[in-house]
């Protein structure tokens, strides 16, 4: 097979948008079996940085078939979209040729939450700063339904532990009462670094034009993900736990319904 592109990922300049139009590059067969339909650009969030993938459907004009888009996923650049044919038979293949104009559908909801938690998760970190334990650094996020959390490098002293789970429960929801509009954009990795406090990760080349996300007067902070577009759209946040060990601590949350 010839070497597929990059996919245009067409979230990134537009988080909310929900329905788009594409290219049939390729129909694929994963590692595991899966079916998987590349196109030259896509709407689907796949799995990564802590977010899982987008699910919906990708349909062809003026015919019944659909292709349910179950899971996606991101390789070298190319997102994969794994799933199954609904209303078609063995020859839904030809339906999906290379250069077949398409169309995609994310499922709403899935995408509001998603991006709720994702958004809770960064709004945390500014309420860790808040709350006194800015010296703690991020290290990593799982922003799923099932049990998210923000992870920091340093602890929380064991008698800090209720206290500080409080404090930032209702730090975090007082910024939600209060809203702010959600900022995402490509800059250059010298903005980036204004807008991020002089703190960008070493992870991020210096010759790149980070994404990065700024909720309300928040710090922004570089991220590739999905989010509300104002604060205010988290609802609220529950803090159920923090937990530190081995040097790291562990904030356990979720949005409210």
């Amino acid at each position: 097979m010839a070497t597929i592109g990059a996919t245009r990922l067409d979230y990134y300049d537009d988080m909310w948008k929900l329905e788009s139009t594409a290219t049939v590059v390729a129909l694929v067969k994963g590692e595991d079996g899966r079916t998987g339909l590349v196109l030259d650009r896509t709407v689907f969030h796949p799995q990564g940085g802590g977010q899982p993938a987008d699910i919906g459907f990708v349909g062809v004009a003026g015919s019944e078939v659909k292709f349910v888009v179950q899971d996606a996923r991101s390789k070298d650049g190319v997102v994969y979209h794994y799933g199954l044919v609904e209303n078609y038979g063995e020859e839904w293949e030809e339906e999906f040729q290379k250069g077949r104009e398409v169309v995609l559908h994310v499922d709403e909801s899935r995408r509001k939450l998603n991006s709720r938690i994702h958004s809770a998760g960064h709004l945390l970190d500014a309420c860790m700063k808040n709350v006194g334990l800015g010296e703690l650094k991020q290290s990593k996020g799982y922003h799923f339904p099932q049990g998210p959390y923000v992870e920091y490098i340093g602890i929380v002293p064991q008698k800090d532990l209720q206290s500080k789970q409080k404090e930032l429960e209702l730090e975090a929801n007082a910024l939600i009462s209060r809203g702010g509009k959600v900022f995402v954009a490509v800059v250059s990795y010298e903005e980036a670094c204004k807008l991020c406090g002089e703190d960008l990760p070493d992870y991020i080349p210096k010759d790149s034009t980070p994404r990065i996300v700024k909720l309300g007067n928040n710090p922004a902070c570089p991220c590739g993900g999905t989010h509300v577009s104002d604060i205010s759209e988290m609802i609220s946040v529950t803090v159920s736990q923090i937990r530190t060990k081995k040097g790291l601590t562990k904030v356990f949350y979720n949005v409210g319904p």
